[in-house]
């Protein structure tokens, strides 16, 4: 069940978890935030929500490599230094890597609520980050609306549009061979490669997109 929140017309969204005031109180609000946005304009949304739960703020960011890490830590010290100054206690950790979920997983306590945003997308579909979240854990999740992107740099288009032209062109081969494999006699051999192509296919679609991650 989703429960919306409004609080001085900040849209919050709740999903499968009671309201602050019919629960324990939770360890920490663990904040998740992604590279190349801006966050500044998170940070009253936050600060607001940690006042009404009553708890100290983890900000947990993720960057694809290393290029990324000293911008993203700038920039969340500054969110951090500002909840402090607002009365706040937060603290900071940055990991690389792509999987949100896993991420998350390590630093996850009994107790604790996630905090994500409406914009963050994850896995191979660009599903909503709050939909995996829910499927992979049992915690009460908040969803903040919005974060600004930025101008993504031009290699990240590049690795966008290589992903998909890598992903459709490993579509049309499969197909083309497929194709092939049904003009066999309908037999187990038959079925039995038309399986392997399918599982091929998938498989060779995440390794090309893991590559490019």
């Amino acid at each position: 069940m989703n429960k919306l929140e409004s609080r001085r017309q900040t849209a919050t969204f709740v999903i499968d978890g009671p309201s602050p005031s019919d629960r324990d109180p939770a360890r920490h609000l663990i904040v998740l935030f992604p590279a190349d946005t801006d966050h500044t304009s998170a940070t009253r949304r936050l600060w607001e929500l940690a006042i009404t739960l009553g708890v100290p703020i983890q900000i947990l960011g993720l960057c694809k490599d290393a290029v990324q890490e000293p911008g993203l830590r700038r920039e969340l010290l500054t969110i951090s230094s500002l909840l402090q100054h607002g009365g706040i206690s937060a603290t900071l950790k940055i990991e690389i890597g792509a999987n949100w979920v896993d991420a998350v997983k390590r630093n996850y306590q009994e107790g604790d609520t996630i905090v994500c945003f409406a914009e963050q997308r994850a896995g191979l579909f660009h599903r909503p980050l709050s939909q995996m979240l829910q499927s992979n854990l049992n915690a009460p999740i908040y969803i903040l609306s919005s974060l600004s992107p930025r101008n993504l740099p031009r290699s990240n288009w590049l690795s966008q549009i290589a992903a998909w032209a890598g992903s459709a062109g490993i579509i049309v081969a499969s197909f083309l061979l497929q194709i092939r494999i049904t003009s066999l006699p309908q037999d187990w051999t038959q079925t039995t490669l038309m399986l392997f192509s399918v599982m091929g296919e998938i498989w060779l679609i995440w390794v090309w997109n893991s590559l490019l991650k």
